[in-house]
């Protein structure tokens, strides 16, 4: 008997205003697990973008408290790397008195999963944001050995990118890599993670999937969703 929307877990959802693939996560969780979104604004992908968007976090993450969310994920990569995982989730928890994770927060957890160290790096960013996100990784002890970006102005046109552009990407890469990263909440991944890991033979790190993964892990919810990659498949301990 399949379990009716949210009876398994309400997870709150903060995501960037322009972006267009909040639909991400929620068509991958398992059954029972119910996302709630509210929106940031966010309208162009610069750092300062990234920066402002969690100018007034704290009453968007109110909104999601008051549906007796479980957990609140603010899910935008560059905004967790820029503004830091710490910070946010200080911020909403004190606001709301409900745990909170990130994006950049799920994608390390991840990393540290597939015992990653040394990663393949695609991204829609900027270059500015590019070079932040990869100055992070490097701080906390991963090494960038290839990197790939097809660079876009506005989430909109994140969104907008075909699937195919990703592994078209991919198959210029050149290794060895532990895992693919590719970075932003914002870009339509789901239905091609498969043909990516296949391609690249590595475990393949997206951002809604990571996200995910750390939302049922923290929640302890068992289930493993299929055809979304080897991570949220459970092929690795964490």
């Amino acid at each position: 008997m399949s379990c009716g929307f949210g009876e398994v877990a309400r997870i709150g959802h903060l995501y960037p205003s322009g972006g267009l693939c909040d639909h991400e996560v929620q068509m991958m969780a398992p059954d029972g697990v119910q996302f709630l979104t509210t929106r940031l604004p966010f309208r162009d992908t610069s750092i300062a973008s990234d920066k402002a968007v969690i100018d007034d976090l704290e009453s968007h993450a109110m909104l999601l408290a008051d549906a007796r969310v479980d957990l609140i994920a603010l899910n935008c990569t560059a905004a967790g790397v820029v503004a830091g995982p710490d910070e946010i989730n200080r911020r909403v928890q004190a606001a709301t008195g409900i745990r909170s994770v990130t994006t950049i927060q799920a994608v390390m957890a991840a990393l540290a999963a597939v015992n990653a160290t040394s990663i393949a790096l695609m991204t829609p960013y900027r270059r500015e944001v590019v070079e932040a996100e990869t100055a992070f990784f490097e701080e906390r002890g991963l090494r960038i050995v290839a990197e790939k970006s097809a660079p876009q102005t506005t989430p909109f046109d994140q969104g907008m990118l075909h699937p195919q552009r990703w592994l078209e990407l991919a198959a210029t890469l050149e290794g060895p890599f532990d895992a693919l990263v590719i970075s932003c909440a914002g870009v339509r991944l789901a239905g091609v993670i498969e043909k990516l890991e296949a391609l690249v033979n590595k475990p393949v790190i997206a951002s809604n999937a990571a996200l995910l993964w750390y939302c049922l892990k923290t929640l302890n919810i068992a289930q493993k969703p299929k055809h979304y990659g080897s991570l949220l498949e459970g092929a690795f301990n964490a």
